[in-house]
């Protein structure tokens, strides 16, 4: 009944974005056609055929091991700090508990030191070539936004420098489709946070979180073009293109510039994190303040939090994408959590509600991870747009304009995700790793 249910929810999205849509009386079937059924054909064969849970499993096997391998940097500088709960180190030390800017944040430095090195010996170029073709052909979109999207799928806000010679002459559209890609994907570097967070709850975390980052890209393509569709002829329209980027002149200055972008992400996250949770919690004081008030004089019990507030908008989101009722209020909540504290809070909570069995349906800690797997926050629309702009000044305005849009299209796009994983997932699913 609930893979109906997601089945039936990819549908209600895309009806919720068309209500939004800057043009409802046009509308690009091919790209809603091919878009939902990579989608689909890609969940099928991760969650259905043998083969594809297979390598499914040696993925997050995979990924799982380089982060044992990021591991030894931190220990090596923080000792016992950097343990993890419930470990103990060569001298028998037993971890101090989780401690996230000792733990978890200094891996995204080593995966980012190791994406330069991808890059560096042209497996990352590759990689993006490959999937920008494959949407560029099946849904006909320009080679400048869909070189985009593919980058996205692997790294983050720079993703844009690979279009750097096309940024100028993008169209609206185009421009929604790159910021709405950003921000409903998740840079591989970060990506290994999240692994920390939740592994030792849900092992094959790993696997779930690549295949999220490749479902959300096409949704994004298909959520921006029905909130802003092309009216424009685009410079690159069906035309495939290279990527720019500027590969360095040695291995080693690729793993120094990638170490060095990386301390930038984390400082970056850092400062989100201190200034954001700060920010909500004041805003939590004063809403309790007056939703105490309110529950004792009309006798009812409401969350007046931020996330709880959220949690309440995000409920029917929740039930539409296939996560059980019992489940949906906890789930929704992460959902609303996400988009004022970012996505790290959100998977934090998520181990939280893992760790104490306070899901009843292994389902939606599943689509849950699917769901929130995307830079789909009011933190990240500033980053993106920000860094964007500062690329083509003079295209300011349009990419401005196009900004809010496009973060309810990344929005959109990781509850259809979600959707998508749920209409083939099962609790008998190989792929829950238990």
């Amino acid at each position: 009944m609930y893979n109906i249910i997601s089945f039936t929810g990819i549908f209600i999205l895309m009806a919720c974005a068309w209500v939004l849509s800057s043009n409802r009386k046009v509308i690009n079937w091919r790209v809603i056609l091919w878009g939902t059924l990579l989608q689909l054909i890609f969940a099928l064969f991760i969650f259905v055929i043998p083969i594809g849970s297979q390598i499914f499993l040696y993925i997050n096997d995979a990924v799982v091991n380089v982060l044992d391998s990021a591991t030894a940097g931190t220990k090596f500088l923080f000792g016992r700090l950097a343990l993890p709960p419930g470990t103990k180190n060569e001298a028998g030390e037993e971890s101090l508990g989780f401690i996230l800017a000792f733990q978890a944040l200094p891996t995204i430095i080593f995966f980012a030191s190791l994406m330069a090195v991808l890059y560096y010996i042209g497996v990352m170029p590759r990689l993006i070539k490959f999937f920008s073709k494959i949407f560029t052909k099946l849904m006909r979109i320009s080679g400048a936004e869909s070189l985009s999207v593919s980058s996205n799928i692997f790294v983050g806000v720079e993703a844009n420098m690979t279009v750097l010679p096309h940024l100028r002459s993008m169209t609206r559209s185009e421009f929604c489709t790159i910021l709405a890609a950003g921000m409903s994907t998740t840079a591989s570097n970060v990506l290994a946070l999240y692994v920390f967070l939740l592994q030792k709850q849900f092992p094959t975390i790993a696997g779930h979180l690549v295949s999220a980052s490749i479902l959300s890209a096409i949704a994004a393509i298909v959520m921006s073009k029905i909130i802003m569709p092309e009216t424009e002829k685009p410079e690159t329209l069906s035309m495939n293109i290279e990527p720019h980027y500027a590969r360095e002149s040695t291995f080693m200055e690729a793993i120094i510039n990638g170490a060095n972008e990386g301390v930038k992400m984390v400082i970056g996250i850092m400062a989100l994190l201190l200034a954001f949770l700060g920010i909500v919690a004041l805003i939590d004081f004063l809403l309790s303040g007056m939703g105490l008030r309110i529950n004792n004089l009309m006798g009812i019990q409401i969350d007046w939090s931020l996330k709880g507030i959220l949690g309440y908008l995000f409920y029917p989101f929740a039930l539409i994408v296939g996560v059980p009722p019992s489940d949906a209020f906890e789930i929704a909540k992460l959902i609303g959590e996400r988009a004022v504290l970012t996505e790290v809070k959100s998977y934090q909570d998520l181990a939280l509600l893992l760790s104490t069995g306070a899901l009843k349906n292994p389902r939606s800690a599943v689509l849950a991870a699917y769901a929130l797997c995307g830079f789909a926050h009011i933190a990240s629309l500033a980053i993106f747009v920000g860094g964007t702009a500062a690329l083509v000044p003079e295209r300011t305005k349009d990419i401005s304009q196009v900004g809010f849009r496009a973060l309810i299209a990344a929005t959109l796009a990781c509850l259809m995700t979600a959707a998508v994983a749920g209409t083939f997932f099962t609790e008998g699913s190989i792929l829950l790793g238990k």
